[in-house]
Parts: C-alpha cells; sequence; structure tokens
C-alpha cells in the first residue's frame, strides 16, 4: 500500500536519547531523516531530552518516528509518553516494547508458549553464577536490558564467569546466562506483519557483537541464506509467532541460532532495529525488493494504525 507523503503531516523523527546506543541510534536517525525527506516527508530530528513532551506538544507534530534505540526509546517508556499526549508513533506499543526490551522476560514468555530458546538463567547476585555453571559451558552471559551486544562476553569455563557477570551487570541489575549455541546465527525482519527474507550472519569474531554488527568489514551476510526455501519459511512462522507472542507489532528483528542438532532456539526481539549502512532490516528489505526510502515510508506508515498496547 502506497501512501502520499502528505498523509503524514509534520513528523517528529526521535533519534539520538541517551542510552548506551545513542551513537548508532544517530547514525540510523540520520539515514532515516534522508530518506524521508527525499520521499516529501516534512520530517523534524528531535533529540529528546527531559523536556521532550513540551517540545512535541509546541511543534505541533502529527505523528512521531521512533528509531531510538536502548532504554528509553525501546522499552515502552517514549511509547507510552506519546500516547498520553496522543501523538500517533511507529512500531509497536508500550507493552510488546517492554517485553521486547527485557531479555529474560522474553525469554520466559517463549518458553511458556512452546517457543524453542536455549536453556538460560538469571543472574541477580554473584551466588547465581551456581545456577549458570549448571547449564554447562559455554556460556553466553549478557545484560538483560541492553542491545547492540553490549555487555556480552562468552565465557569457556567458572575462572572467567566472574568477571564477565561483572560486566554485564555494568549496564544492568539482571544479568542472562545462556548455554552456549554452536549452530549459526540468522536474523528475520519483520515488516507489516510479514517476514522478510533470512540473513545469515557469519563473522571471525567469537561473536556477532557490536564492532561485528555496526564497524567490521569481515562480517559476511548471506541472503538468500542459503536454507532450502521449505526450511526458511518454516523458520520465518516461528519468528513471526515469537514477534506476535511478545506483543511486538509494526516492524521488528527476531534473531535466532541453531543448536548442534541443527534445531532453531530464538534469542531475543529487536522493537527498533538499527537502520544503518551494516543493519539487516535494510539488507533483508533490499532482498524482498523494497530499498531504503520505501523501508522507511512503510514503518513510518506503522504510524497511521491505531496502537492499543
Amino acid at each position: 500500500m502506497t501512501h502520499d507523503p502528505a498523509d503524514f503531516g509534520k513528523v517528529a523523527l526521535l533519534l539520538g536519547g541517551q542510552a548506551a546506543e545513542r551513537e548508532i541510534s544517530l547514525k540510523s536517525g540520520a539515514a532515516v531523516g534522508a530518506a524521508l525527506r527525499r520521499a516529501g516527508v516534512d520530517v523534524h530530528d528531535i533529540d529528546p531530552g527531559p523536556d521532550i513532551l513540551e517540545v512535541l506538544r509546541a511543534g505541533d507534530f502529527d505523528r512521531a518516528f521512533i528509531i531510538l534505540h536502548g532504554r528509553g526509546g525501546e522499552d515502552g517508556q517514549i511509547q507510552g509518553a506519546l500516547q498520553c499526549i496522543g501523538t500517533p508513533y511507529t512500531g509497536s506499543g508500550v507493552l510488546g516494547s517492554a517485553i521486547g526490551m527485557d531479555k529474560y522476560r522474553t525469554k520466559l514468555l517463549w518458553a511458556g508458549a512452546g517457543i524453542p530458546t536455549a536453556d538460560f538463567a538469571l543472574l541477580c547476585a554473584e551466588a547465581d553464577l551456581r545456577t549458570a555453571e549448571q547449564l554447562g559451558f559455554p556460556l553466553m552471559i549478557k545484560p538483560s536490558q541492553e542491545g547492540s551486544s553490549l555487555g556480552m562476553t562468552k565465557v569457556e569455563n567458572a575462572a572467567t564467569l566472574v568477571e564477565a557477570w561483572q560486566a554485564a551487570a555494568q549496564y544492568d541489575r539482571t544479568v542472562l546466562a545462556e548455554r552456549w549455541l554452536p549452530g549459526a546465527e540468522y536474523t528475520c525482519a519483520i515488516l507489516g506483519g510479514e517476514a522478510l527474507p533470512l540473513i545469515r550472519l557469519e563473522t571471525p569474531n567469537s561473536f556477532y557483537d557490536y564492532e561485528a554488527k555496526y564497524f567490521s568489514n569481515t562480517t559476511r551476510y548471506h541472503c538468500p541464506c542459503g536454507l532450502p526455501a521449505a526450511q526458511e519459511s518454516v523458520l520465518q512462522a516461528l519468528c513471526l509467532r515469537a514477534f506476535d507472542a511478545v506483543g511486538a507489532s509494526g516492524w521488528g528483528r527476531v534473531d535466532f541460532m541453531l543448536d548442534a542438532a541443527g534445531e532453531p532456539k530464538l534469542l531475543e526481539v529487536n522493537t527498533v532495529p538499527g537502520m544503518t549502512d551494516h543493519s539487516l532490516v535494510p539488507m533483508a528489505a533490499t532482498a524482498a525488493g523494497i530499498d531504503f526510502e520505501a523501508l522507511c515510508l512503510h514503518i513510518l506508515a506503522t504510524s497511521l494504525l491505531e496502537v492499543s498496547s
């Protein structure tokens, strides 16, 4: 479905913010803003501060395009604030954003719904490391509520577990220990209720970390992903189910890996994924025949839908 740029009115592009992912948000926002302006949309960049609601009210904006990554922008806070002042916005509502940001609660919900995810344990104190050890090594240690692989460490043995937990705890009081998955890593971009082609990620780093995501030229992205079409279709359906299960909507991304038996284990949901030149949603959209400008318009169009949660 196509929209006239005038349909959107005056658009606030929310970028930057104060989260640990600020740098990536600024890069994503610059790319999105340029694309929307080329399309003829009346878009205005806003780097939110404590007075964001006053700024939005004074600006008389018709809607907001949220490209804030991490806390404050991807966790339901800005979504709730926008709903309070009656400003439509892109992507998931308050509930889907809050759950999607919390990896631990996402995994609890998936486990309860019968959606496969890697074995995990919550680490709130050093005493909890014994529970992590019972999962078996190697482990992935990560902050429960952080993105862009910040604070993540692969742990090979008990000797390095405390250090990894402390590194992750610098970002979040709650830390997740997850059984290491030896298979290939994939991501499934979702746009308007449809799954885009899967991307298989390949990096010489020990895992797909912050450097590999945004700056490395050695990371390889395979799309087509190399799986048989029937298997890819099953995995896309699984990712859509997982996305819906957490209450996410509009657009986003679901990441998963294969275990030693080749079975999928879901990792997390991203409700405001990156939109930089290294980002995965634009790559998947291109593979589906959607250029970057059209992708940004599709995402902006999600703000025309009624958000109820």
